[in-house]
């Protein structure tokens, strides 16, 4: 295994056992500048994160680290993006649809990817240069990585053929243009089932075959979507900016993510 994934893993799992210590625990919300929710899980999971990056030779964009200026980080060619809990929401709402999410990028590109699900303890990861991404089911937060690997399964996408198309929506964040979004395949004679998720978990139902597309018309940062894309990329999905058409790009001078699709 490639040792910034490996190092990745063990980050998210460490990070996620800390998570869920905070999460039967009464939880404290504070408000952020943006007014998005933060809490000691956001924390607590950052500095776990950190403490096994900062010793790779990456520097790293983090949702609960301070910002760098971008004079300084249009200068990186590789670094790590992480989202120490991304759907926060979900966590204080306690349905179990919240991840980690670590990425490697470099020159924007995304490299690798693990997006870790504390609450059922299911870890998915990808080294894009494989072009193979994998799921695992694990009974432990601290478990081996031969016994990843050995308990592994490679994600299949769906090679969809019919008029019935499975179209991810936010659990938090559904919005009138993804409605219209749907609207519009359902003219072209699709058949529309909409799958709710919260979290980084949409890109991995479509990784692993259970949706077909994902439209996110939606603000997101970075760190919402990196690692996700990485898991994506690695089976031939692509997630493309609605403003480019072309993928997402990352350690960009602002850190907002546009419109995108992602789908095969």
């Amino acid at each position: 295994m490639n040792s910034n994934l490996a190092i990745a893993i063990e980050a998210a799992l460490s990070a996620g056992e800390k998570i869920m210590q905070i999460y039967s625990d009464p939880i404290n919300v504070e408000l952020k500048d943006d007014k998005s929710p933060l809490t000691e899980a956001d924390k607590k999971a950052n500095d776990v994160i950190n403490s096994y990056l900062k010793d790779t030779v990456y520097p790293i964009i983090s949702e609960e680290n301070k910002q760098i200026n971008y004079s300084e980080r249009k200068e990186w060619t590789t670094c790590w993006i992480v989202d120490p809990v991304d759907g926060t929401k979900e966590f204080i709402k306690r349905n179990g649809e919240f991840t980690v999410n670590i990425a490697l990028v470099k020159h924007g590109i995304p490299q690798l990817g693990v997006i870790y699900v504390p609450a059922t303890k299911t870890i998915y990861f990808a080294d894009v240069n494989d072009k193979k991404a994998y799921k695992a089911e694990l009974n432990s937060h601290d478990v081996s990585l031969s016994k990843i690997l050995n308990n592994s399964e490679q994600l299949q996408p769906k090679d969809n053929n019919t008029n019935h198309i499975q179209l991810v929506g936010s659990r938090s964040h559904m919005n009138q243009e993804t409605l219209d979004y749907a609207e519009k395949l359902k003219a072209q004679g699709k058949e529309i089932e909409v799958v709710s998720k919260g979290s980084s978990l949409k890109f991995c139902l479509v990784a692993e075959g259970n949706a077909d597309v994902y439209p996110r018309f939606a603000p997101t940062m970075e760190w919402d979507t990196a690692a996700g894309q990485a898991i994506c990329n690695a089976v031939g999905i692509d997630v493309i900016s609605q403003e480019t058409q072309k993928p997402l790009l990352y350690n960009k001078e602002n850190l907002l993510n546009p419109w995108f699709l992602v789908a095969k």
